[in-house]
């Protein structure tokens, strides 16, 4: 089983490119951050044309989250991350797909640090934690996937001295996260890959594509019910370099399951 994470920068913008992606690698599950499009105006006829059936969660502009499942309809469990009845943010979707929980996100970025948009950021990362904390204590075989807008070490960031001051690297951003692992969950790129310089995203400003001056944010973690069936993770990296891209690259895991 194959699932995926792809933050597409505005869907219907890039359709033809996350449909060619699709064709070409088609995951199982995808997860998709930044829609960048209203509810109803989701490209779902031309979604399920490509032999996908998704839920969305669509805002004017900005963020947005989708599930798209292959070939079978995606049975949703939640939408908006539970613990504030007050964001009205589309960062959350959930659904279970051939038995197994995924959940697609889009943390926030949190800039500029410190201020109100970074203790937003702090106070998801904690409603995460919990939501996350319910599947483990379930035993539910569980995939949280998205652009965690988290540099997790400095070895995910080309220049670490120079992000410092970011809220993707701050130290109280990194403790969240470290926290969130401590649960159990498997950070399934690093433990494929520990000492491999790998990047997800690359700015769209000088050059840094070309340059290999990347980050590594977009993430999938695993339950303790599914660490030990995984077999390969990596970053569609080629997807970064084609034609008016999304300054994201696609990230994959493929676990064994029946």
């Amino acid at each position: 089983m194959r699932i995926a994470t792809f933050n597409v920068n505005s869907i219907n913008a890039r359709l033809g490119a996350l449909l060619q992606w699709l064709d070409e690698t088609q995951p199982d599950v995808a997860c998709l951050q930044e829609l960048k499009a209203p509810q109803d105006k989701f490209p779902e006829a031309e979604i399920r044309a490509a032999g996908y059936c998704p839920i969305w969660h669509g805002q004017k502009s900005w963020n947005g989250v989708a599930l798209l499942a292959r070939g079978v309809e995606p049975q949703e469990t939640q939408r908006g991350l539970p613990g504030d009845q007050t964001d009205e943010q589309s960062r959350y979707i959930e659904a279970m797909v051939n038995g197994v929980l995924v959940a697609g996100l889009y943390l926030p970025n949190g800039n500029p640090a410190p201020g109100p948009k970074f203790d937003y950021k702090l106070r998801w990362m904690e409603r995460l934690r919990l939501r996350a904390q319910d599947f483990i204590d379930a035993g539910t075989p569980v995939v949280i996937a998205g652009d965690f807008n988290v540099i997790p070490t400095g070895a995910d960031v080309y220049k670490p001295e120079r992000w410092v001051d970011d809220a993707l690297f701050r130290p109280e951003t990194r403790a969240a996260w470290e926290r969130l692992l401590e649960q159990g969950w498997t950070d399934a790129l690093r433990a494929m890959h520990p000492d491999r310089t790998i990047y997800t995203f690359w700015d769209y400003f000088r050059n840094a594509y070309g340059r290999d001056a990347g980050l590594r944010i977009d993430h999938l973690l695993l339950s303790p019910a599914l660490a030990p069936r995984l077999t390969a993770a990596g970053v569609d990296r080629d997807v970064r370099g084609r034609d008016k891209p999304s300054d994201h690259a696609p990230t994959w895991v493929e676990f064994d399951w029946p």
